[in-house]
């Protein structure tokens, strides 16, 4: 019996528990595919020359980076606290400030940080898709899945 308790953590230690999160995946890989598109738009990569009414004309009339920006500010603020908090939490593991076994460190210190900005401070965070879909990947879900979904 002492022999399997000596093998046993070996046999685990490869294994990592990952954390529930409070935010679904899609919702995530949502925030991912605004942010993406309205960096995108912003920096005018997206924008077409020719004026139209439908929705795949950006700039004036059209929908573009501004109304991008304002759906995700709307979507993120119309999250429940607890999922505000994992996006936050989510933002900073992608971004290295944390890994997989520091998630409940990086959740608490986002719920203490948590105030009515946090949409403005994600939108604001510079590689914000970036961030969330590395941390996504450390969670075991891609984006490239997500994408086959739709």
């Amino acid at each position: 019996m002492a022999a399997a308790l000596c093998v046993l953590p070996e046999k685990v230690s490869w294994m990592r528990v990952i954390p529930n999160l409070s935010i679904s995946p899609e919702k995530v890989f949502f925030v991912i595919s605004k942010s993406r598109r309205s960096d995108s738009e912003a920096a005018g990569n997206g924008v077409i020359l020719e004026s139209g009414d439908d929705d795949m004309s950006f700039g004036r009339g059209g929908r573009g980076a501004t109304t991008d920006r304002a759906e995700l500010v709307g979507f993120i603020r119309d999250l429940n606290i607890d999922e505000q908090i994992d996006l936050v939490a989510l933002t900073w593991l992608g971004r290295g400030d944390g890994d997989l076994s520091d998630w409940r460190e990086l959740r608490a210190q986002a719920a203490q940080a948590h105030n009515q900005r946090t949409a403005s401070y994600l939108i604001g965070t510079p590689m914000l898709a970036d961030y969330l879909e590395e941390a996504m990947a450390q969670f075991g879900k891609s984006f490239e899945e997500f994408e086959e979904q739709l």
